[in-house]
Parts: structure tokens; C-alpha cells; sequence
């Protein structure tokens, strides 16, 4: 004989239980939102931080604001503008300086970057102590890094005492006071500091290349150059795009090492755009002319900055 099978008896309807999926909705909004809200005090300050100069600057460009003669303070228009075009005998000589500079700069840097991170790449006895000798230069501050280059180019202590006991040169040759020598003076002082910043750049980069492109290169018969032509260097594209840019942006405004070691000279030599920038805003308390200055390089370093990265194709698939 079958036996009836009882259904389970229903659960009894409360007024809780069409509320449930509303408010696991209500749950779920909140942590989508919470990493914004935790963000939120510190992108308010940079934002405050980084908006606020640069708005007075926009401001002070359209001024005659100068402290030690308020007489002549007042609204400018683009008169500081059309002065930096016509009427500045120093402006196209630091902006072709500083490009200069640039150039000569990154390009060694990149260079001598490049090959650094390839040689530490490497497995040696000693790798480790060679990467931190490598690297050390760029923790050390600017300040300290014009310092030990001023010593280092004294004409009394220096090298160029040294190179004359040897008989190479005269007692007393300053390097960074002859315009035919302070030019590369200031270069191979900087490129001390601006090396090891490729170094790890690139370094960090190597690292992440398969090791399965060598081994498979090697087995088709692709030596060393072709490995580098075709494996190493594409891999890298993005990161020497990214180096060069942010490099070239720090050179163009680097102020500190050339004011320690040659103040713009001699003669004006070593002058930059942003240094003239400090001078003039320092020096002859010509605050609204510099901000017009100021404007006018970062109109030109965004706008290089656009086409380069548009030229390279920063972050395109390499072909």
C-alpha cells in the first residue's frame, strides 16, 4: 500500500522578506563607492596643491606685478607676452640653450643608462654591491650632488689640480669658468645623477622579458645583436618612451645643479629658460614678466610632450 508523502509545511510570510533583495542593494553600493571616498582627501589637496600655483600664474602672467616698485603694479594684458616675442634679447637664447641641453642630455643618459642596466642584468659575483653602486647617485639630493661637482671642478683642490701635478694642463684652470670647457663641465656633472634614473628604468623592465624568447632565438640562430634588435629592444619601447619624457621635462627645468656650479655663466653660456625664469623673478623681482615666462614653457613642454608621445606611439602594440 503507497504512502502519502506530507509536503514540507511553508515557511510563514514576514514583511522582512521582500526587503532582503533591496537591501543587499543598498550594501552593494557602498563598497564601490568607499575607495573614492577614502581617496577623496588627498586628491582634494593635491588638487589644491597643484591648481592654486598654477592658476596664479596664469593670473600674475596678465600683471605688471613687480614688490619693490608697486607704482607700476596693475593689469597688463598680454603686454608681457608680446615682450617675450619682440622685445627680449635673452628669451630665444635660453629656449635654444635649454633645448640644447635637453637633447644632449637625455641622449646620453639613455645611452649610458641603457648599457648599465644591460651590464647588471647580468649574473656575476657581486651583482647585488654593483647594482647599489650603480643606483647610489640618484639617491643622493640635488643640493648635495651641485656640492660634491663644485669641489670636485675647484680649481685650487679639484681635478684640474690633480691632471696638473700629472703635467696635463695648468695650475689654476677652471673648467667652469672657460665657455670652451663649461658646457661639457656641466654635462658629465649631471649625467652622474641622470644615468642610474634610465638604469632602473630599464633594469626593471629586463626583468620582465620572457626568458623563452632567448632560448628560442638561440636555438633559430639569432645572435646577440639580432636578440637585442628584436627581442630586448621592443620590449622596451614603452619604458624608454616614458624615461626620455620624464627625463627631458626634468632637464628642461633643472635650475639647481647649473646655478650652484655656474649661475648661467660664463657670459650667459649656461643659461636656461627656467633659470633665466629665476632669475628674473628672483634676482629682479620681476614676478609678473616671469610668470609670463613660465607660461610660455609650459605651453611648449605640453605641447612637445603631445607630439612625442603621438609620434611614438606610447603604449601601441610594436610591430
Amino acid at each position: 500500500m503507497a504512502t502519502a508523502v506530507t509536503p514540507p509545511p511553508k515557511a510563514p510570510a514576514t514583511s522582512e522578506t521582500p526587503q532582503a533583495p533591496a537591501r543587499r542593494r543598498r550594501t552593494g553600493v557602498a563598497p564601490r563607492r568607499l575607495p573614492y571616498l577614502l581617496i577623496a582627501p588627498a586628491a582634494l589637496l593635491m588638487l589644491g596643491f597643484i591648481a592654486y600655483p598654477v592658476l596664479s600664474v596664469f593670473y600674475y602672467s596678465l600683471q605688471h606685478y613687480n614688490p619693490t616698485k608697486p607704482w607700476r603694479n596693475g593689469f597688463a594684458g598680454f603686454d608681457n607676452f608680446t615682450r617675450i616675442f619682440t622685445d627680449d634679447p635673452h628669451f630665444w637664447g635660453t629656449l635654444t640653450f635649454s633645448l640644447k641641453w635637453v637633447a644632449v642630455e637625455v641622449t646620453l643618459q639613455l645611452l649610458f643608462g641603457l648599457a648599465l642596466a644591460l651590464i647588471v642584468n647580468q649574473t656575476f659575483v657581486g651583482r647585488a654591491v654593483g647594482r647599489a653602486l650603480v643606483f647610489s647617485p640618484w639617491a643622493v639630493s640635488g643640493v648635495l650632488t651641485s656640492a660634491i661637482w663644485v669641489l670636485l671642478y675647484n680649481s685650487q683642490t679639484g681635478i684640474t689640480r690633480y691632471l696638473a701635478d700629472m703635467g696635463l694642463g695648468e695650475y689654476g684652470t677652471s673648467w667652469l669658468s672657460d665657455t670652451s670647457t663649461v658646457f661639457s663641465a656641466v654635462v658629465v656633472a649631471d649625467l652622474w645623477r641622470g644615468v642610474p634614473f634610465f638604469a632602473i628604468l630599464i633594469l626593471a623592465d629586463l626583468q620582465s622579458v620572457p626568458k623563452d624568447l632567448y632560448e628560442a632565438a638561440e636555438v633559430d640562430g639569432a645572435g646577440r645583436i639580432r636578440q637585442f634588435a628584436h627581442i630586448t629592444l621592443p620590449h622596451l619601447k614603452d619604458a624608454i618612451i616614458l624615461s626620455t619624457l620624464l627625463r627631458a621635462v626634468w632637464e628642461f627645468n633643472n635650475v639647481d645643479l647649473l646655478y650652484t656650479l655656474t649661475g648661467g655663466g660664463p657670459a650667459g653660456e649656461t643659461t636656461t629658460l627656467p633659470l633665466y625664469i629665476a632669475n628674473t623673478s628672483v634676482d629682479a623681482h620681476n614676478f609678473g614678466y616671469a610668470s609670463a615666462l613660465t607660461t610660455v614653457a609650459f605651453v611648449i613642454l605640453l605641447f612637445c610632450s603631445m607630439v612625442y608621445l603621438r609620434l611614438s606611439k606610447f603604449g601601441g602594440e610594436s610591430k
